[in-house]
């Protein structure tokens, strides 16, 4: 199953797609020290097996786990007696990278900056807290993303056709989805699958098969059900049930639903239904989405968990929402210029042309506001923001109410 040639290799299209930048070294055997970082199962030692056969150049593997200092300097001495003896260079692929130690990355240094060895190291953890600095620059970062759906069932139409099997479509979808972009683990699943399915000569993949071979249970989740889970999950939130609402995260996340989208709804959810209730709903939601993207699933569940009881338990408030939705209608419709004592005086020409001229600096009162007026004349006295009493939105009404009482005496 592992290709042989870079056409062979599914997904990493941004590096290996026609014209991709590390697709040109490799075709042209002009490599340099690289590291690739990616999650496991996206084609990391795959692809250097292709740099293995396509180049002049020997190769060894080694790995950190099992590999020590003496080896790698073993591997230096044969390096340089094949520079002398034959002329030929080296690619020495070190996979897990990350479990050298300092010393173990420092010992590749001279070789890495003298050129003796082209050095591939493959790492699933982040390269900039786990490699050396020194080594780090002196080899070119690539980064492998998880393969995505349509990379994934390549590899299982693949799979199914060298052990002469088949699956049924439900099979194959629940196969996809549940391995999160993981090839090597969808090639696993696939062997159990078959073995499972193999009481006759050309088996047949059912769902119950993958479903033991994954040992995660298949829910229906077509497109309504999407939609509707969503729905739910929001709802519960919203009405401040955070059991049910972990309980619509847990079916989205079993079902195979896009972190990314999740993380996204309670961005949104965290303006929307909370606002100035609790402003740090949206600093949690935010920190939420953002782990998502760098920690990744499974462990970015907890986040997710994280995020979802906060907002779920947080006070709720949706004025900031519909503030911005009565002042869109009012710019819609109404419109209205920028006040000349509000426009920028700070170009050549401005003040002659009046700009800023009258405007009253709010600091320069010890009330910290000046009774001045910031909308056009158009809407004028339009309220679009009103406090509630929930959460910390109590405290900016009795805020805003005192201001407004001093507008309201100017006037």
């Amino acid at each position: 199953m592992r290709p042989i040639r870079l056409d062979d290799i599914v997904g990493q299209k941004h590096l290996l797609g026609p014209g991709a930048p590390l697709r040109q070294l490799i075709e042209a055997d002009r490599l340099s020290s690289v590291i690739l970082w990616g999650p496991p199962g996206t084609g990391k030692t795959t692809l250097s097996k292709v740099v293995a056969r396509s180049t002049a150049k020997a190769f060894v593997q080694l790995s950190a786990v099992t590999a020590t200092v003496k080896d790698v300097r073993e591997e230096l001495a044969k390096a340089r007696q094949r520079l002398g003896e034959r002329d030929q260079e080296t690619i020495l692929f070190l996979d897990e990278v990350h479990r050298f130690n300092k010393a173990q990355q420092d010992s590749l240094l001279p070789a890495v900056e003298s050129g003796l060895i082209v050095l591939i190291g493959a790492t699933t953890e982040n390269p900039y807290f786990e490699v050396n600095a020194p080594l780090l620059s002196r080899s070119t970062l690539f980064r492998l993303e998880p393969l995505d759906d349509d990379a994934v069932e390549q590899l299982v139409r693949r799979g199914l056709v060298i052990e002469e099997a088949e699956a049924t479509d439900e099979a194959i979808e629940h196969l996809v989805s549940r391995v999160g972009g993981d090839g090597r683990q969808v090639l696993t699943a696939l062997e159990v699958a078959v073995a499972l399915a193999s009481g006759d000569e050309s088996p047949t993949i059912e769902l119950s098969h993958v479903e033991a071979a994954l040992n995660v249970k298949a829910f229906r989740y077509g497109r309504d059900e999407h939609y509707d889970t969503v729905s739910a999950f929001i709802k519960s939130i919203r009405g401040s049930d955070p059991d049910a609402a972990v309980y619509w995260l847990a079916r989205m996340l079993e079902a195979g639903e896009d972190a990314r989208f999740i993380a996204r709804r309670l961005v949104v959810h965290a303006s929307e239904d909370i606002g100035m209730a609790d402003s740090q709903a949206l600093l949690v939601a935010a920190a939420a989405a953002q782990a998502v993207e760098f920690v990744g699933l499974p462990e970015a569940r907890i986040n997710l968990a994280h995020a979802t009881v906060y907002l779920a338990t947080a006070p709720k408030s949706n004025r900031a929402y519909q503030s911005i939705n009565r002042a869109q209608q009012a710019a819609q419709t109404v419109g209205g210029e920028v006040g000349k004592h509000l426009r920028d005086a700070h170009y050549q020409g401005a003040a002659s042309l009046g700009h800023g001229e009258g405007y009253r600096y709010p600091h320069d009162d010890p009330r910290g506001w000046v009774p001045q007026q910031y909308t056009p004349d158009e809407v004028a006295g339009q309220v679009f923001y009103e406090p509630s009493d929930h959460g910390d939105e109590a405290e900016i009404a009795r805020r805003m109410a005192t201001i407004r009482g001093w507008r309201r005496s100017q006037t």
